[in-house]
Formats: structure tokens, sequence, C-alpha cells
């Protein structure tokens, strides 16, 4: 009887050090679940932060690409009384619009007025604006409040002169459209003969059927500043339809020839420059050597 007993006592607590031990385990496999989840969180909380850390320093680069174009010197001092600055200022509620641009004098020589006449009617073209703004807006739903997306049209410019014969004129339009964060950037350029009146292009400047070997010249200096610029990350060079598309969007120096592209066609917005210094010496093999060709010097 004695024995009996003694077995049952010790399959009792052979029995509870079981159950002990069971709910020890799944203690601890419940910490360790928990301490997982935490690991987790704070891995996504990380990552979390480190794209928001990322996408704030875009926003910075942006901002500070669009300041060194604001800021970029020209030369319109030297084109004084030459130059008539014009702007047209429109603050409407859907959209405001800021436009400055320059007309020539014509008291200098009336046939500046071929110049004037396509910066007014053609290239400014306010009334074409205005008119595509309030078409974008009737895509846009009634209930929504329009002043979340109000839109704004900027144009100002810059001038360089070459040789006292040319002038190159740089618009840079700034875009702000509904729905996003920042502006974007697009270019026109133009070159004028001063003493012709007339407007100039890349056939003017340089050899006909040339663009190949141009393009190459031009991808070889985008190359290099990939290769050893900082602010070059992310970027590409230039497609055969973006040069062609592109090809007339220069503004000339005695130096260099400097390109001009939209947002986003060399470099993401956050990154590299908007335009490309191509040094004068590289475009001697397709410099067209002509009397009139100011580039010929």
């Amino acid at each position: 009887m004695r024995a009996f007993i003694f077995s049952c006592f010790l399959l009792l607590l052979i029995g509870c050090k079981s159950d002990s031990e069971k709910q020890k385990l799944q203690n601890g496999t419940v910490e360790e679940i928990e301490d997982s989840s935490v690991v987790g969180e704070t891995a996504n909380d990380t990552l979390i932060y480190s794209e928001e850390n990322v996408e704030l320093n875009k926003t910075k680069s942006i901002v500070i690409k669009q300041k060194e174009l604001i800021e970029k010197v020209d030369e319109k001092e030297e084109f004084e009384e030459l130059l008539i600055n014009k702007s047209y200022v429109k603050d409407e509620d859907l959209y405001t619009i800021d436009f400055r641009y320059p007309l020539l004098n014509e008291g200098y020589k009336a046939s500046y007025e071929n110049f004037n006449e396509y910066i007014q009617d053609y290239y400014v073209d306010i009334t074409g604006t205005e008119a595509a703004i309030l078409e974008a807006k009737e895509l846009i739903c009634d209930t929504i409040p329009t002043n979340n997306f109000r839109e704004k049209r900027f144009i100002d410019y810059k001038v360089y002169n070459l040789n006292d014969r040319l002038i190159s004129v740089l618009f840079y339009k700034e875009n702000f459209y509904s729905g996003t964060l920042h502006p974007s950037y697009s270019f026109d350029c133009m070159n004028f003969d001063l003493n012709r009146s007339v407007f100039m292009n890349y056939e003017d400047f340089f050899i006909d059927g040339s663009e190949k070997e141009f393009r190459a010249i031009l991808n070889e200096v985008i190359s290099a500043e990939i290769t050893i610029g900082k602010k070059y990350y992310d970027c590409w060079v230039i497609s055969e339809d973006d040069f062609f598309e592109y090809k007339d969007n220069f503004v000339l120096n005695e130096d260099y020839v400097e390109y001009y592209f939209d947002d986003c066609v060399v470099c993401p917005s956050y990154t590299g420059s908007y335009s490309v210094k191509i040094p004068l010496k590289m475009l001697l093999p397709v410099l067209k050597k002509y009397h009139l060709n100011p580039l010929k010097g």
C-alpha cells in the first residue's frame, strides 16, 4: 500500500514539473514573439524615417537647383538701352499668370519688329495660356474646392551677348500644376542676329547633318559630369529623339555653347543641372565656317 501511495506521489511531482516546464516554454515563446514584433515595428519605423529623409533631401536639392537657376548671372545690363523689359501679371481665383519678357527697342532699328512680334504674339501668348488653364480646370470635379487646385504660370528670362552681333535669350518657365509638391521647369532658347534682324537656329551655326556627331560630343560632356560630379547621380545621356527635340535650345558665349533641357530629360528633378556647357573648342569639327556665323570669330 505504501509503495502504491509513493508511486502516485512521484507521478504527481513529475507531472507538475512537466507542466511547469511547459508553461515556461510557452511563456518564453510568447516573449520571443513579442520581442520579434517589437523588432519588426522598429525596423518599419526606421524604414519610414529613412524614406522621409530621402524625400526631404530630394526636396532640398530641387529648391537649391531652382535657386541656382534664378540667381544665375546674365548680361542684361549690357543691353540696358536696347532691351525693353515687359511684364504681365494676372491673379485670378483659379490661377496666377506672372510673365516677364524682353522686347527690342525699335528706335535703334525698325526691323527689330520681327523679334517683338514673335515674342508677344506667339511665344508669350497670354490668351492661349489662360485658355489652356481654364480648359484643364473643366476636367476637375465641381465639388472639389478650387483653392486646392490653384495653378501658377511664371516666365522669366536671361540674356547673353555674343560679339555684339547676337543676343541669346533664355526663357525659363515655372509651371505649378494642381496636386504637385514642386513646380517643374521648362526652357526655350532664342538666338537673334542683331545685324540682320533674324532668328538663328542649329543649322545656322553647325554643319548640316552633323546632329549625330554633335550629340556624341554633348553626351561625352554629360558622361564626364556623371562620372566626377556628385550632383549628377541618377542621370543619363541624351537620346536621339530628345536631341532633335531640343537641338535649337541653346545660348551662346565666346567660349561655350550652353544647352538647356526641361526637367527630367537629362536627370530627375532632384539632381543634376538644367544645362550642359560644351566648350567651343570641342565643337570645332561640327562648326559651320561661313562669314554669317557669329561663332566663327
